[in-house]
């Protein structure tokens, strides 16, 4: 019987092209801050600590803090508020598990995540905000957001899939749109998670080195890696715009992803009064890594 031929391995699109970035295209501050830094340790100068948080301590105060997020859920059920909570961030921010840890305990039928795909021919041609408003909460509900109209204001804007005259339109709704929302009683959380440039490149490369995370690189990774600049200034101008008294931004330091986890935890309860809230439980939000727009570059 004639052996078979060996099926040639499946090449993965995007591995490689990470390392041959940090290689070929990154600052040299930032190749050298990777390749010397330890696996606990934070590579952003000017981020307020230089270790990771303690896995001890880390369990200990997500441990309360999902005991809060339980009760804060079945109130919400109880009384049938709403709450949208949008995750926004640069790449490799942390924001998928952000929203894992925030979600791991709370029953998904009422705590559900919403990351859309690029839309459809038919949705582009729809107004903006249409796709998204189908995902709002109803009663007793809360919407996780990953990425939301804001790829508007920044990822289309950098890599030019809207028109400049559609990203004014946007802005210029925008506050509308988000004070609807508010008047309708959803309690709406914004959260922007920022991360420092080697930070980010050292999270691409290990779902690179990782079979179980090398689905999640896509092109706008590699391509966005080049246009930390642009994306640098989108950001900014998207803050300025869109952060209100009414719809404010709560911008999370998250070059430390424990850290981050438990100041976007404890924002989203600190924006919620439900029963038995225990402000104890729940601590107090780390000044030095969570705060306005104004905290976003340290």
């Amino acid at each position: 019987m004639a052996k078979s031929a060996k099926t040639p391995a499946q090449e993965i699109p995007f591995v490689g092209d990470i390392t041959r970035f940090l290689n070929e295209g990154a600052p040299a501050e930032v190749r050298k801050a990777i390749e010397t830094a330890g696996r606990k340790d934070i590579l952003s100068g000017d981020y307020p600590y230089d270790r990771e948080l303690k896995d001890r301590d880390y369990d200990a105060q997500m441990d309360r803090l999902q005991i809060e997020l339980v009760k804060m859920l079945h109130d919400l059920r109880a009384t049938g508020k709403r709450l949208c909570v949008l995750f926004e961030g640069r790449d490799a921010a942390g924001k998928g598990g952000a929203i894992e840890r925030m979600r791991e305990n709370l029953n998904p039928r009422n705590a559900y995540i919403v990351a859309l795909p690029k839309p459809t021919e038919r949705e582009a041609s729809q107004w903006f905000f249409q796709r998204y408003v189908d995902w709002l909460p109803a009663a007793g509900e809360i919407a996780l957001f990953d990425r939301s109209w804001y790829n508007r204001g920044v990822v289309e804007h950098v890599f030019g899939f809207c028109t400049p005259e559609q990203r004014r339109l946007f802005f210029r709704q925008l506050p509308d749109f988000e004070r609807m929302l508010i008047d309708e009683g959803i309690t709406l959380v914004k959260l922007w998670l920022n991360v420092g440039r080697a930070e980010q490149l050292r999270r691409f490369l290990a779902r690179e080195n990782d079979p179980l995370k090398q689905w999640k690189l896509s092109w706008i990774d590699v391509e966005g890696l080049k246009k930390w600049d642009e994306y640098t200034a989108a950001i900014t101008e998207t803050l300025e715009k869109s952060h209100s008294r009414t719809a404010p931004w709560t911008v999370i330091r998250a070059d430390d992803k424990a850290r981050a986890r438990i100041a976007a935890i404890q924002s989203v309860l600190n924006a919620v009064d439900y029963a038995g809230k225990d402000r104890k439980a729940i601590g107090k939000v780390d000044a030095k890594i969570c705060g306005g727009p104004d905290i976003l570059n340290g």
